[in-house]
């Protein structure tokens, strides 16, 4: 199945060297200057969405994050974000926003042709991962429908973007065993991962709020310090 991306950027130069290098890997590409043209793109309803935004934070009529907010309102698609501006502030409040990865400018095109290619291989990986029956992981107050990607927070349906869940069916199916960021980002985000391993801290502060989990005094998802994460509570048998 042929992938799309959408190349989000003001820059025609970067537009057609991304183009290229992503064509010549067999993706399908289109293109965006300006992030209100990025919106209709990426929330298509015709068909044409994409599988991956390469999403540029400077853009001349929105800011890129935004534009990033807003797509998350409504969609679950990749995001990569293009920046010039690599501080720690940027990058960390692009990826509370949404961002699934980032690259910073100057890149080199075959980089950003390999992240693409790293976020749709975790894609596929959950989904070949995925039980062939229904299998619920139960928790006191918490269960987790691997088949239906589906999360329960007692009675409430809670919904986790794809990255997210990943990463909480890693922790939460082996309680009380202690990951660190590497294995990490090698199960959830995949071995060739590119980016910080911050990334994790973020996605995981993330994962508490959605789960209402205190980090002051976690009952869901421990951080072992100077190692990593694990999943505190134990599992209960099935019904």
């Amino acid at each position: 199945m042929t992938r799309r991306v959408l190349v989000v950027d003001d820059e025609p130069q970067i537009r057609t060297v991304l183009r290229a290098y992503l064509e010549h890997d067999g993706f399908l590409v289109t293109e965006a200057a300006t992030g209100a043209e990025a919106l209709r793109r990426a929330i298509a309803t015709d068909g044409s969405a994409p599988d991956v935004v390469l999403l540029d934070i400077g853009l001349p009529d929105l800011d890129g994050l935004e534009v990033l907010r807003t797509i998350r309102r409504s969609s679950d698609v990749f995001v990569v974000l293009v920046t010039a501006r690599a501080d720690e502030v940027d990058t960390l409040v692009g990826l509370r926003t949404g961002a699934d990865d980032y690259v910073t400018k100057p890149f080199s095109p075959r980089e950003v042709v390999a992240r693409v290619g790293t976020v749709l291989r975790r894609s596929d990986r959950g989904d070949a991962a995925a039980p062939a029956e229904d299998h619920v992981l139960r928790f006191d107050g918490l269960s987790i429908d691997e088949r239906r990607r589906e999360l329960h927070v007692g009675a409430d349906a809670v919904h986790l973007s794809t990255l997210e869940f990943d990463l909480l069916r890693s922790l939460a199916s082996s309680p009380g065993r202690v990951f660190s960021r590497a294995q990490l980002l090698e199960e959830v985000w995949g071995y060739d991962f590119y980016g910080d391993e911050r990334v994790v801290d973020v996605h995981v502060r993330s994962l508490r709020k959605a789960l209402g989990d205190d980090a002051g005094d976690p009952r869901v998802i421990g951080t072992v310090r100077g190692v990593g994460y694990k999943f505190l509570l134990p599992a209960e048998a099935a019904p």
